[in-house]
């Protein structure tokens, strides 16, 4: 691998971060770190990162694309990562429990989730955006749209799916995934190293990721939140077993509804793609052949026209 990394172009945007602050009934007082990209006059657009991953789990350059569409693009990380609050002394739920007792083993819920993205809308005044969510972001961006429909103007879910069960992978994709992280992250090139073997595993088999891109991610997650939480990660991830299967609730969403879903994703299989896209009325449902559960430089073109596309058919 080359040790070259593009220029961030996030650079050349205008932005800024800043820390949403609320008081959870549950909770108490939670902090999301946040950052807010592109001119304030065009039409907001809310980025909500997967399972165990920072708002830095979005490329900058991806990011800028869609500032370069129209969008002032937000990104925040989600609770228990980065520099948002943590959830240590829950520990970290086994995984019989979270098999069995779904509920009693989740610290919190997906719906605790989408409050935290209401937040940070609240806190930069913005009261209706664009939603994008990828991976365990499309469940919460799911959520959003059942629980709040007057807060999204459109819903993009990518790589995600209703519930947990769908679409699960196969026992040979987590047998490969154990032992590519199996080795602890100390520094900026193990980080690499980590998601390197990761992608190779779960990335876009059409779309091979630049390495480039990949060691400029690795670096920038170490460098944003140090070793790799595992805790945290079980935590994120029995949020999703608690909160059930939303297709009944779905059923009811009537905010305009993007899903795209990758034909060669292992990590959440495409059946789980088309059951959201059939749970929603009106929903479109766009299969990608050669992408896997990554979001690769090649498939941005895309992926931003499809965005572009239906925030176009959105009554504001």
């Amino acid at each position: 691998m080359t040790d070259t990394a593009p220029t961030d172009p996030l650079e050349i945007h205008p932005s800024h971060s800043g820390t949403a602050r609320y008081r959870s009934p549950r909770h108490g007082e939670i902090e999301i770190a946040y950052e807010t990209l592109g001119p304030p006059d065009t039409e907001p657009l809310l980025l909500i990162m997967g399972i165990g991953a920072s708002m830095h789990g979005w490329d900058p350059g991806f990011c800028a694309s869609l500032v370069d569409a129209g969008f002032r693009v937000t990104r925040y990380d989600n609770r228990d990562t980065g520099r948002s609050t943590r959830f240590d002394a829950a520990g970290a739920p086994g995984h019989l429990r979270m098999a069995l007792r779904p509920a009693s083993a989740a610290a919190y819920r997906l719906e605790d989730m989408a409050d935290d993205a209401i937040a940070v809308l609240d806190t930069h005044g913005t009261w209706s955006a664009h939603v994008v969510g990828v991976s365990q972001g499309g469940m919460i961006a799911q959520v959003l749209a059942i629980a709040h429909p007057e807060r999204l103007r459109s819903l993009t879910s990518i790589s995600s799916g209703p519930a947990a069960r769908l679409g699960h992978p196969r026992a040979s994709t987590l047998l490969a995934l154990a032992g590519a992280v199996r080795r602890p992250v100390t520094d900026a090139e193990s980080s690499v190293r980590q998601l390197v073997d990761v992608t190779a595993i779960v990335g876009s088999p059409g779309y091979p990721a630049e390495e480039a891109d990949l060691r400029a991610m690795g670096r920038r997650n170490f460098e944003y939140e140090g070793v790799h939480d595992a805790s945290a990660f079980r935590r994120h991830t029995a949020a999703v077993a608690a909160s059930g299967d939303r297709r009944a609730r779905l059923a009811d969403v009537r905010v305009p509804t993007l899903v795209l879903h990758g034909e060669a994703d292992r990590m959440i299989r495409s059946a789980a793609g088309r059951a959201t896209a059939d749970a929603v009325p009106g929903a479109n449902y766009v299969p990608v052949p050669g992408m896997g559960h990554d979001l690769p430089r090649g498939l941005w073109p895309d992926v931003v026209g499809h965005i572009r596309a239906l925030a176009d058919r959105t009554d504001p």
